[in-house]
């Protein structure tokens, strides 16, 4: 397992950073070829891309009356078969559906340990603070616990025996994020949205730090995150409860 992680973290780490050094950048009145530009280098980073619904208004594009998750889940039902890398593909999708948020699969390549915003703020700051290696981190906008932090790490691997994995259901899933306020482990059977993405109410997902730097172990960072939502926790247990976001449905 070790020298798979190996290839993770290395081979495309500096594949990605040769690709984004010969590319060059898109004009800033061209948002549309930067998103894509930003698309290609996560599908090319090796991370599994989908189409996600968007917002329109305050609501969401899809069909769905009350939408518990506007604009932060997948437009299709197949959308573990379906997400991609092929770079051919996510282009035509971003040129085909230029409104469209993009999730990514995980547990696949990637895991994402996925924490509130102010505990991930506290955990990068330590963490980098400690030369511990950290790699991509997006940042989710929102308000209270929908306001999030990304952290994108190696996945745990595929293990000859399924008994040792757990299924992204039995620790949290996107659409039970009011049952977990602290951390969540996005693992398989679960996504998360890829900047650049657009959410309900002019927030946004975006970097914080890059898709050129590499996935790291998980369990590299889980101490430090833990810490950091337990802090949180403590913290929010003595202020008055925010009313959850979206407000009406």
């Amino acid at each position: 397992m070790g020298s798979g992680s190996d290839r993770v973290t290395r081979g495309p780490q500096s594949r990605i950073s040769q690709w984004l050094s010969r590319r060059s950048k898109p004009a800033a009145e061209d948002p549309g070829r930067e998103r894509e530009a930003l698309l290609v280098a996560v599908a090319a980073a090796g991370l599994p891309l989908s189409p996600a619904a968007h917002p329109a208004g305050y609501r969401c594009s899809c069909d769905r009356i009350g939408c518990p998750t506007p604009a932060r889940h997948p437009i299709s039902f197949a959308w573990q078969t379906q997400s991609t890398t092929d770079r051919a593909q996510v282009e035509r999708w971003a040129r085909n559906q230029p409104e469209a948020n993009f999730i990514t699969a995980t547990g696949m390549v990637h895991d994402v340990l996925d924490v509130p915003l102010e505990a991930g703020h506290r955990a990068l700051e330590r963490l980098l603070a400690a030369g511990i290696e950290v790699g991509p981190v997006a940042e989710s906008g929102g308000t209270g616990d929908h306001a999030r932090m990304l952290f994108f790490t190696a996945t745990r691997g595929t293990p000859e025996d399924e008994d040792e994995w757990w299924p992204c259901e039995l620790d949290c899933h996107p659409e039970t994020m009011d049952e977990h306020p602290g951390l969540r482990w996005h693992c398989r059977g679960s996504y998360v949205l890829v900047p650049p993405a657009v959410l309900p109410g002019d927030l946004a997902v975006s970097w914080i730090r890059g898709i050129e730097h590499g996935l790291p172990d998980p369990l590299t960072l889980l101490e430090t995150l833990t810490d950091a939502c337990a802090h949180y926790a403590g913290t929010a247990a003595q202020a008055p409860q925010a009313v959850a976001w979206p407000l009406g449905r």
